[in-house]
């Protein structure tokens, strides 16, 4: 986790933006329409306010909400908050709730997920990130008997919850959404070969990463890209 000061305070950044064609930022991204409309986003744990900014560019009203002092563009409206104690007070609905990178960060991601529920409209859409515990990398080195604290990725030292997929719908269901779809995203390769990041060798083998978490997503998917909206109960 980068940190970066503000105000004097060192704040926490949960994520940068991810641009990589299979990184869970793009492929969110994709899930909102070209031309927003001013058509209502709340970016839960917003960080900078890296998605934020494409989405008010795009023509929706971006609401993001982090912690005090985080850094944030003038072309999104930004509220101080601790996640830790689910959303702050909001006047309205919105059309869409975003959750990038942010709920394995939470000591109680259900309470979070249950505040965003509330505020969304009643054909609301919940679009989030999720780590996936049950990733090839994480299992072998589980089964090694290790289990590494890194500044980043599947083994992010300031990750709270360690949920597969199961893990996942379980605790989504429990806050009353119904996943409407899933994709994966790929591990971010480059990342982790900086030398050669960019190079025609790491973008093919993150393509084949993606097509192998396409396959098999329980196993190769780096990331969850879930869309979802609230149970409506008979």
């Amino acid at each position: 986790m980068d940190e970066m000061t503000s105000a004097g305070l060192e704040q926490p950044v949960r994520y940068r933006f991810k641009p990589r064609a299979y990184s869970s930022h793009t492929l969110l991204l994709e899930e909102f329409p070209d031309v927003g409309n001013g058509r209502r986003v709340l970016d839960a744990g917003c960080a900078e306010g890296y998605l934020g900014e494409v989405l008010a560019a795009r023509g929706f009203a971006v609401t993001g909400v982090d912690l005090p002092g985080t850094p944030h563009p003038e072309s999104i409206r930004f509220v101080e908050a601790d996640l830790d104690d689910g959303l702050p007070p909001l006047a309205g609905t919105w059309d869409y709730v975003l959750c990038a990178d942010i709920l394995e960060h939470l000591r109680d991601p259900l309470l979070l997920l249950e505040d965003c529920r509330r505020h969304l409209a009643p054909d609301g859409i919940l679009l989030a990130s999720l780590p996936n515990s049950g990733n090839a990398y994480f299992r072998w080195n589980v089964l090694r008997g290790r289990f590494p604290q890194h500044d980043q990725g599947l083994f992010d030292k300031t990750h709270l919850h360690f949920f597969t997929w199961d893990g996942w719908v379980s605790l989504l269901e429990r806050a009353g959404f119904r996943i409407e779809s899933v994709q994966p995203a790929a591990v971010p390769v480059g990342l982790a070969l900086p030398h050669w990041d960019g190079s025609g060798v790491i973008r093919a083998m993150e393509r084949l990463s993606f097509g192998m978490a396409r396959v098999w997503m329980r196993l190769f998917a780096y990331q969850f890209i879930v869309r979802a909206r609230v149970e409506r109960r008979s």
